[in-house]
């Protein structure tokens, strides 16, 4: 449900990707005939306004849109608005919203762990995106994805840089109860790459890697199922044939270095740093695998969003402003600089430089150029969560059934980042879903029982 839609309609369902039809059947055919033209807007500002604060509200009260539907068709429209005014305090809440007040909380905590990929979230802040905002944001460097989860799930952080399948995962009670977490932004595409120990230099077949080990970040990361699913591809069994280890990215070179992994799928800057400190080698980029695949996000919890709409709100445009000046090849060598002091990542800037301008040594004695290395995109295409989804029934992080979109529309905030990216003249896609080619193989965020059952190689039932 995007925030604009009516949370009192009890024939509203998730599936229109765009937020401006009932149903995604409407959806699609307004599509097919080219005519995806918006609905009649509300009857005043203070109105849609009212929508925006209810929406917020209605979402945080029935996580799943069935129970909500099924409450709103038992007692009918108007009880329900009475009922949760009671414990909300909508009419008023509506009125700040809609005077465009302050921020409920200035002073903020965001969590991020210091790699490449949170570079909208540490840049915005030295780079004074967040104060344009009317934030105070202190950015705080974490040792690792379990403590970067735990401690916004315990409220020491407002939001947080998250491995793009990590609010999913939180969503859903992967190894926890569940929280509802959202995705506003993507904080980078691509920007990741194996690296192997200089001692496998000659063993560049992933066919001959069998009884290797090899690091990840953490178990819910792209990072994971993109090695995972490259070792597939050439026949290996992650779960038999190799060790996956997972390790805090600060710690893999240490470890690369040490002998006591033979390679590692991480963020670029690690990559990078095994390269500059002479412990490995670049094997492949990722977006080798799949050129635009997802990496990190900007996630802050449900609750957040609805006590605290307006920080929010004004997080979000600072971190989609911060992504839009990241994706410019100009500013990158800035970038650079400002991540770099030991408060922030705590990397030689020309370590830094390398990732973000795609000139860079691969280890063996060549330069390569890329300018692809690594980008920024904000926008939560929601078939990124679908893909995702796929891969953890794949590798048995989800048991039995799984309601893709739903899962998908309500953890990747599209249609609501549409809204913010339009209001601040930006031209996000009119569409939520898309197909992808990974290692050559189709995805169609429309059919994922079908991909998933193309796998020779999965986690057995």
């Amino acid at each position: 449900m995007s925030i604009f839609d009516d949370p009192f309609d009890s024939e509203r369902e998730l599936g229109c990707v765009c937020g401006q039809h009932r149903s995604a059947a409407e959806h699609q055919y307004a599509e097919r005939t080219l005519r995806c033209e918006p609905v009649a807007p509300p009857a005043s500002e203070e109105k849609r306004y009212e929508g925006v604060v209810a929406s917020a509200v209605m979402r945080a009260v029935f996580p799943q849109d069935i129970a909500r539907r099924a409450f709103l068709k038992s007692v009918g429209a108007a009880t329900a608005l009475a009922a949760v005014s009671q414990f909300f305090p909508i009419k008023t809440a509506t009125e700040v919203f809609a005077a465009g007040g302050p921020p409920e909380k200035k002073d903020l905590k965001v969590g991020f762990i210091p790699i490449t990929c949170a570079t909208p979230i540490i840049m915005a802040s030295p780079l004074g995106f967040y104060a344009k905002q009317g934030l105070n944001v202190e950015v705080v460097k974490t040792a690792g994805w379990a403590v970067i989860r735990d401690k916004t799930i315990n409220k020491e952080y407002d939001a947080s840089h998250m491995l793009a399948p990590m609010p999913i995962a939180i969503s859903l009670g992967l190894g926890a109860q569940p929280i509802p977490f959202t995705v506003p932004a993507i904080e980078n595409v691509n920007g990741q790459g194996i690296t192997l120990a200089m001692k496998h230099k000659d063993r560049r077949n992933p066919k001959d890697w069998k009884g290797m080990k090899f690091a990840i970040p953490f178990d819910y990361s792209m990072h994971n199922y993109l090695l995972r699913y490259y070792l597939a591809e050439h026949g290996i069994d992650p779960d038999t044939d190799v060790q996956l280890r997972s390790v805090p990215p600060p710690e893999m070179v240490a470890n690369l270095r040490a002998d006591n992994i033979d390679g590692f799928l991480a963020p670029d800057n690690i990559c990078q740093r095994a390269i500059y400190d002479g412990a490995g080698f670049l094997h492949i980029l990722s977006k080798e695998i799949w050129d635009g695949h997802p990496c990190c996000s900007f996630a802050a919890s449900k609750e957040f969003i609805t006590t605290s709409p307006n920080s929010f709100a004004a997080l979000t445009r600072a971190i989609v402003d911060a992504t839009g000046y990241a994706a410019k090849a100009e500013n990158r060598k800035q970038i650079a600089e400002a991540i770099a002091p030991a408060n922030y990542i705590n990397a030689p800037v020309t370590v830094l430089e390398q990732v973000l301008t795609g000139t860079y040594a691969d280890g063996l004695g060549g330069v390569k150029t890329d300018p692809r290395r690594v980008d920024f995109d904000p926008f939560p295409w929601q078939s990124f969560a679908v893909w995702m989804l796929t891969q953890m029934k794949r590798w048995g992080q989800i048991k039995g059934d799984v309601d893709y979109k739903m899962v998908a529309e309500q953890v990747y905030l599209a249609s609501d980042t549409r809204k913010v990216m339009a209001e601040m003249g930006l031209a996000p896609p009119p569409g939520s879903y898309k197909s992808y080619s990974v290692m050559g193989k189709t995805f169609d965020p429309a059919k994922p029982e079908e991909y998933l059952a193309s796998f020779k190689i999965r986690k057995s039932a």
